[in-house]
């Protein structure tokens, strides 16, 4: 059994975050401390998200629970893809409405954030892809966890929540115009 400290995915996320742009910075032999300003954004989503989809929601002893990694255990993956079969199992109603309105409301800021710091995010399609591939790729790193679930109500939720966050950034857009809406978010974020 081996246990990964959410302090330690965030050392992880952050090594690997820190590389990524340093090479990309090398590469392109420049830094555009305008663009970096906002993929901190997205860095942003990404931290919170890991949170609240690889370390258990509750705390104990005031700490956030590890992630579990327990080879025994791993198998079978625990995975449900029957949309909200399970909602109706909650002893109290109130979790269930935390987990419906958790899942949903994490990924709305990645829906504002995304357009914005994306721009071959271009199209409908490619934004909403972009959120649903992002929901995904979570529910599948979650699968050799033994206390995760790969859950189909998760991506539904999450893709639910990402696509409320764009149609908040197509309001804005189209309230103030095509290049204001930039400036807007990273001016206020």
């Amino acid at each position: 059994m081996f246990e990964i400290s959410y302090g330690v995915m965030v050392a992880m996320v952050s090594i690997i975050w820190c590389l990524n742009r340093a090479f990309i910075g090398w590469k392109n032999k420049r830094l555009d401390w305008k663009r970096e300003l906002q993929l901190l954004l997205v860095y942003i989503c990404i931290i919170v998200i890991v949170r609240f989809t690889f370390c258990p929601f509750g705390k104990v002893d005031g700490k956030i629970q590890p992630l579990v990694l327990d080879l025994e255990r791993m198998w079978p993956f625990r995975i449900n893809l029957f949309p909200f079969v399970y909602m109706a199992d909650y002893e109290i109603i109130r979790e269930a409405i935390l987990n419906f309105v958790g899942n949903t409301l994490m990924f709305v800021p990645v829906g504002i954030v995304y357009p914005i710091v994306y721009k071959k995010l271009d199209t409908h399609v490619k934004v909403i892809a972009a959120g649903v591939g992002f929901s995904l790729t979570i529910e599948i790193l979650q699968l050799p966890f033994y206390d995760r679930v790969s859950d189909i109500d998760d991506l539904i939720l999450n893709s639910l929540g990402y696509v409320l966050g764009y149609l908040i950034y197509l309001g804005v857009k189209r309230i103030t115009g095509k290049d204001n809406v930039e400036k807007i978010y990273v001016k206020h974020f």
